[in-house]
């Protein structure tokens, strides 16, 4: 028979863990972007940001957060008579704050990057994706509003099995491949994918970087 607790355990072990492993990633981000210190780059490899779409929300969220300390801080000292809510309240916002930055952050210095070998898609720190050219077909520019809101989405279209991964809810660049391959992410697990979708700010020049890969440049909406 089956312990509940130690199925809960089990389950809630590798959340906790990757939530600790995001944590220290964005805090390392942070740090490094601060300090000016992008992700080093082989030679020839060319870095492609995608930041663009959700730039002006991330500022939005930044700006109200820069408000919202001080107020929520007087607010909580003339309204709360237990002290030291005050501290925690403070201490709430500007860890908010610096997580926001964190993640504009992290999305800055991780860009996608066009190699001499391979095609490598990432979004922040958690999504790393390389694609060796031998296993792309065509590269094709193709603009796509996505229902959902998730990062990573997958799709059956007929007998082909496709994975978006979205900022914005967007895509601008499909991939297709030469043979199913499978991918590192939650969503997807150890299923093969046919196809594979990103958003990047600037597609014509990500596919004018591509080596020897053909490409398809309908760039219907």
């Amino acid at each position: 028979m089956t312990d509940p607790k130690a199925s809960t355990r089990a389950q809630v072990g590798p959340l906790l863990r990757r939530a600790a492993e995001a944590e220290a990633a964005m805090w390392r981000s942070l740090y490094l972007w601060a300090r000016r210190r992008p992700l080093p780059l082989a030679p020839g490899d060319e870095p492609f940001g995608y930041l663009g779409v959700v730039k002006p929300i991330l500022g939005i969220f930044i700006g109200l957060s820069v408000v919202e300390i001080p107020i929520f801080d007087v607010v909580v000292t003339h309204v709360v008579p237990w002290r030291p809510a005050r501290w925690i309240v403070l201490g709430l916002g500007i860890w908010g704050l610096l997580w926001m930055i964190g993640l504009f952050a992290s999305m800055t210095i991780h860009p996608h990057v066009v190699g001499d070998r391979g095609l490598r898609v990432r979004l922040s720190s958690g999504i790393d994706i390389w694609i060796p050219w031998t296993d792309v077909e065509a590269l094709r520019k193709r603009y796509r509003s996505l229902p959902s809101s998730k990062s990573v989405q997958v799709e059956q279209e007929g007998d082909r099995r496709v994975v978006s991964i979205a900022v914005g809810s967007q895509t601008s660049i499909d991939v297709l491949l030469r043979r199913p391959l499978a991918f590192n992410l939650s969503k997807t697990g150890s299923t093969p994918m046919d196809e594979l979708r990103f958003y990047a700010d600037d597609p014509d020049g990500l596919l004018r970087s591509a080596r020897g890969t053909p490409v398809s440049n309908t760039a219907s909406r």
